[in-house]
């Protein structure tokens, strides 16, 4: 399935349920006429829009638009808390040096870290050194003691820039002053995009709110089709770059877990109690039949995001170059279905799985009119 034929679908008659998602849809237009409208604002420092030229590249990896940016970005990017050492254990530097640089041979030009992702930013800072112009490069301000700008300095020195292509709050903050010192340090140069990692569809609400904000990073995968498609309509109106995190559910919809699955620490997902892990596997088992279409379960809970044209990248976290290597070149251009979307959604309804605010089932007539 083509991504235009499903922009087809998802009109906006068939996705508008209601007059609250209608005030969400008309105010994402207003937004998204002024953020289309303040350029000169998001170039105050003279910072061209540049979207990096990779040179002799394999694969097929195709490009999507990075919301109104003028950037173009890998459908695929690399999520680089693995290579930190601190969410799954440790990776050797070299393996994760060369899992970045297989991910660049295969068209990979994006990548999303974190000062809290242990060493990744080191990482990235040594394998970047003479390649910078090619990657657009991502992380965030976790709210570290020392103040949003103290904290940026250190990521750029530590990343061996002086510029952050994609800089982003990893939560909703409480307060406007936030978002005024991340504003001040864009219109500074210090970084030429902003964006907020969120959680809910009330935070993605806050955000379309302010139209300085330029992109959003969410949960989306199989098992939590919210907040993303909550706010879909008002999402695609606004022109947000949208950046998908998590849709392989922690690993688990790479369908290679058993039920009585345990982890070590530092894993990160030694602290899951039994029976979430329990839980967890045998709701990805009802999503099985996917592999008949998509030939392995990474594919095909990856082909779920790519399924949607407001998706700009999905996100994989990638610590080797055998990750790399089916990350970046086996999965990029996957789709799923028409029928295999309309069973998701219907599956998911089933499970109860993040609609249960939604009344009249708007996720399975989203999905099912294209």
């Amino acid at each position: 399935m083509g991504a235009r034929s499903l922009q087809r679908g998802l009109s906006r008659r068939s996705v508008l349920a209601g007059g609250a998602v209608l005030a969400l849809g008309a105010l994402a237009a207003g937004v998204a006429r002024r953020r289309l409208g303040a350029t000169s604002y998001e170039n105050g420092a003279g910072l061209p829009v540049r979207t990096p030229q990779i040179v002799g590249i394999e694969g097929t990896m195709p490009y999507r638009g990075f919301g109104a940016t003028g950037l173009k970005v890998s459908e695929v990017g690399f999520g680089a808390w693995g290579i930190g050492g601190r969410a799954y254990g440790p990776v050797a530097r070299a393996e994760a040096l060369s899992s970045l640089a297989r991910a660049e041979e295969l068209g990979c030009n994006l990548v999303d870290t974190a000062v809290v992702y242990g060493d990744s930013e080191a990482v990235l800072g040594e394998f970047l050194k003479g390649r910078r112009s090619r990657w657009i490069l991502s992380t965030k301000y976790s709210f570290q003691p020392a103040g949003m700008t103290a904290t940026l300095e250190a990521q750029l020195r530590r990343l061996g820039t002086d510029v952050i292509d994609f800089y982003q709050l990893h939560s909703m903050p409480e307060d406007d002053r936030t978002f005024e010192e991340l504003f001040a340090l864009k219109k500074a140069g210090k970084v030429r995009f902003v964006g907020v990692s969120l959680y809910n569809a009330h935070d993605i609400d806050g955000v379309l709110a302010r139209p300085l904000i330029d992109g959003i990073q969410v949960p989306f995968s199989l098992l939590d089709p919210d907040p993303f498609l909550r706010r879909i309509a008002a999402l695609r109106q606004s022109r947000l770059a949208v950046l998908v995190r998590s849709s392989l559910k922690e690993g688990f919809l790479t369908g290679k877990f058993r039920r009585d699955a345990t982890f070590a620490a530092p894993d990160q997902r030694h602290e899951w109690p039994a029976a979430r892990i329990a839980a967890t596997v045998d709701q990805v088992e009802r999503f099985r039949f996917l592999e008949d279409e998509m030939h392995s379960m990474v594919r095909a809970a990856v082909a779920y995001p790519l399924s949607f044209p407001e998706v700009s990248t999905v996100l994989l976290g990638t610590k080797s170059r055998a990750q790399a290597e089916e990350n970046f070149g086996a999965i990029p251009g996957a789709r799923l279905s028409h029928a295999a979307l309309e069973r998701v959604c219907a599956l998911q309804e089933e499970m109860d799985l993040g609609n249960r605010e939604t009344p009249g089932g708007l996720l399975r007539r989203l999905l099912g009119r294209y």
